[in-house]
């Protein structure tokens, strides 16, 4: 196992934190660039630190090692780096009490690398870091600081391969001759829920609006408007998603349930009530309102899957 530190300035803006690192693989003029480069690095199981705003604020575990895709829906962060990068799937704890590393510096100056380390000499934060190893010691520094439950984040963040998934996703890629063609891997695995499409959703929603699960271990990204109806734009788009327990995915997408932009739950006179009572499912809630983005898609699944 290893520790390292990323920079999440710029991408802990949306529902944080983010389940992936994500960088070019060089920089705009083609240049190689050392904290890209060490995306290749990491593996599953190993630690990683989040530091935003000067501050330590969640500590996450590497799933899979690096691949190669689109760059993620960032919105107006990084609109200057190249469209294609390193992924790492990372899933991330917060910490109840983030620390600042320069209220330590005393501690952690002596750890300090003499190349590539995170900070200054005086704990200020390097422009121009993203992600870079530290030492064990440096890491366990960190984590006694921090006084994180290291074994229970590895408990609940332990690297969870859904081998089967997988399998079925390769075998298709390579049934139809994907392999190289980064837009045609993203949609086959947006078609599943998988890859970009995940993640894009991950930028806009960050638990199941019905069963409060936050746990995306537990969850599926669900196409509001239909993989199959929609265009290649709207495949990977964020908004297009919601994350949703299985259960409950399989109502929306049978169209059992919808929702009003308002976040009103609204239910089909073709399910059986039984089935919410069943699942714990109140049918009169509210599940929050919808960003301006998400309403045509609802408007849509409303319209078209919404058995009503």
């Amino acid at each position: 196992m290893r520790y390292w530190w990323v920079n999440q300035n710029q991408t802990y803006r949306f529902e944080v934190p983010c389940g992936f690192l994500w960088s070019p693989k060089t920089r705009a003029d083609g240049s190689r660039n050392h904290f890209y480069e060490t995306m290749q690095e990491v593996v599953p199981g190993d630690i990683v630190f989040s530091f935003c705003d000067t501050y330590i604020k969640a500590i996450g575990i590497v799933q899979r090692g690096a691949e190669t895709t689109p760059k993620p829906d960032f919105r107006t962060a990084g609109s200057n780096w190249l469209e294609t990068g390193w992924y790492v799937e990372v899933e991330f704890a917060e910490l109840p009490n983030p620390i600042k590393p320069k209220d330590f510096i005393v501690q952690i100056r002596p750890l300090l690398a003499s190349k590539y380390a995170p900070l200054q000499r005086n704990g200020n934060g390097l422009q121009g870091i993203y992600l870079t190893e530290i030492s064990s010691a440096f890491g366990e520094l960190l984590i006694l600081l921090s006084r994180a439950d290291i074994p229970a984040i590895e408990r609940e963040l332990e690297p969870d391969f859904n081998s089967e998934s997988d399998y079925e996703i390769n075998l298709e890629i390579a049934a139809r001759h994907l392999e190289g063609d980064l837009e045609k891997i993203q949609e086959t695995k947006s078609r599943r829920g998988q890859g970009i499409f995940k993640s894009n959703v991950r930028l806009v929603e960050n638990h199941c609006r019905i069963t409060g699960v936050t746990n995306v271990r537990h969850l599926r990204a669900s196409h509001i408007k239909p993989w199959a109806s929609s265009n290649n734009v709207e495949k990977l788009d964020g908004y297009n998603g919601l994350l949703l327990s299985p259960h409950v995915d399989h109502l929306f997408d049978q169209g059992f349930i919808s929702f009003r932009n308002s976040g009103d739950l609204l239910v089909s006179t073709k399910l059986n009530p039984s089935v919410l009572e069943r699942w714990s499912i109140s049918s009169d809630q509210n599940v929050g309102g919808f960003r301006e983005p998400q309403k045509p898609y609802l408007e849509y699944h409303r319209d078209v899957v919404f058995k009503n």
